[in-house]
C-alpha cells in the first residue's frame, strides 16, 4: 500500500556540536519519504528550484519513492539554516528563504489521487485542504503543523482536523492549540473534534498516544549521541505510517506499533547529517531496535 506525502523539499545548512553540513538535503516530505520506504512505496509532491540537483535523490527512487509529483520552478530551492546548542534541544535559526516554496500549490497527480495513506507535512493548512479535496477516498489521513499556522490560521487548522483521522505535534504545539498546559487535556480536547488518534511528540522523553481506546505512553530510543536532531519529526512520521501502510487492520495495536517504529526511525536519523544514517540502514535495523523497546519496557 503506498503513501502519498506532500510537503517541504530543502537544502538545509546545519551546525551543531559534532559539524557543519552545507545544502545538505532536507525538508518535511524528504525525510518523511526516506523513513516510510522501508515499509511501503512512497509518492512525494513538493517543489523544487532549478539549482535542485535531482541526482541526490536517485537512491530514494531505487527504494520505490516516486517523484512523479515533483515540480521543478524558475528560481531556487527552499533553504534553511540553523545551529544548534550544546543542548541539542535548542537551537537558533539563521535565516530561511522560502524561494519557490513561497508560492507552492500543491497539485495532485491522477494517479496519486487513489493514495490510501495520506501524510499532510507542514504546510500552510488551506494548502492541506486543498490536498484532501483532490484526494478520492483515502484509507487514514494524518496531520502534521507547527506553531507558525496555529498562531497565524488557526480556523482552517481546525476546519483540518475535523477531517483527518491522526494528527501528530509535539507538546508545545498542542498547548498552543488548545490552550491547555496538560497534555491528555488538550488532547482530549481535540479527539472531541474528531481525530480518530493523536500522537504527542516529547523529544527526549518520548511520545504518547491517545485514541479512544486509551492511552499509551512510549519512551524515546536511548540515542548515545545526537549528531543533528533536524527532521527527526517527520522521520518519526515517515516510520509511523510506514507501519501502518503494512497493517490490514489499523486497531490500537497497530497504531502502538507504529508509534514504536516512528521511535527507532527518529532515533537512527538523529545519529548523523541529513539522511547520512538512514542511508546506512536496513528494515532489519529498525525491527532490532523496537524489539530493545519492547525489551526495556517490559516489566
Amino acid at each position: 500500500m503506498s503513501i502519498l506525502v506532500v510537503g517541504s523539499i530543502a537544502l538545509d545548512t546545519v551546525e551543531t556540536p559534532f559539524g557543519k553540513a552545507d545544502d545538505a538535503l532536507g525538508g518535511s516530505a524528504l525525510f518523511f519519504g526516506n523513513a516510510a520506504s522501508f515499509f511501503a512505496p512512497v509518492n512525494i509532491v513538493g517543489v523544487v528550484g532549478e539549482d535542485f540537483d535531482v541526482s541526490q535523490i536517485e537512491y530514494l527512487r531505487q527504494k520505490s519513492v516516486d517523484f512523479s509529483g515533483l515540480m521543478i520552478e524558475s528560481g531556487s530551492t527552499f533553504r534553511w539554516g540553523g545551529r544548534y546548542h550544546k543542548d541539542v534541544n535548542m537551537r537558533d535559526t539563521l535565516f530561511t528563504h522560502l524561494n519557490v516554496f513561497e508560492t507552492f500549490k500543491p497539485v495532485i497527480p491522477p494517479h496519486y489521487r487513489d493514495s490510501e495513506l495520506i501524510f499532510l507535512a507542514n504546510i500552510d493548512p488551506e494548502l492541506q485542504l486543498d490536498v484532501l479535496r483532490q484526494i478520492k477516498k483515502p484509507r487514514l489521513t494524518v496531520l502534521d503543523t507547527m506553531n507558525f499556522w496555529i498562531n497565524g490560521k488557526r480556523d482552517a487548522l481546525m476546519e483540518l482536523v475535523k477531517q483527518v483521522d491522526v494528527m501528530i505535534l509535539n507538546d508545545e504545539e498542542l498547548c498552543d492549540l488548545t490552550g491547555n498546559t496538560n497534555i491528555y487535556d488538550g488532547g482530549q480536547t481535540l479527539l472531541e473534534h474528531g481525530l480518530q488518534a493523536l500522537v504527542i511528540k516529547k523529544g527526549q522523553h518520548g511520545a504518547v498516544l491517545m485514541d479512544r481506546e486509551g492511552r499509551f505512553l512510549a519512551p524515546a530510543y536511548p540515542v548515545e549521541r545526537v549528531v543533528d536532531p533536524t527532521g527527526a519529526g517527520d522521520t518519526f512520521a515517515g516510520g509511523f505510517m510506514g507501519h501502518l501502510a503494512t497493517c490490514k487492520t489499523l486497531d490500537d495495536t497497530a497504531f502502538r506499533h507504529a508509534v514504536i517504529y516512528g521511535t527507532v526511525a527518529a532515533s537512527f536519523v538523529v545519529e548523523d547529517f541529513s539522511f547520512n544514517r538512514l542511508k546506512q540502514i536496513e528494515r532489519t535495523d529498525l525491527n532490532v531496535r523496537f524489539e530493545k523497546i519492547r525489551k526495556m519496557t517490559r516489566f
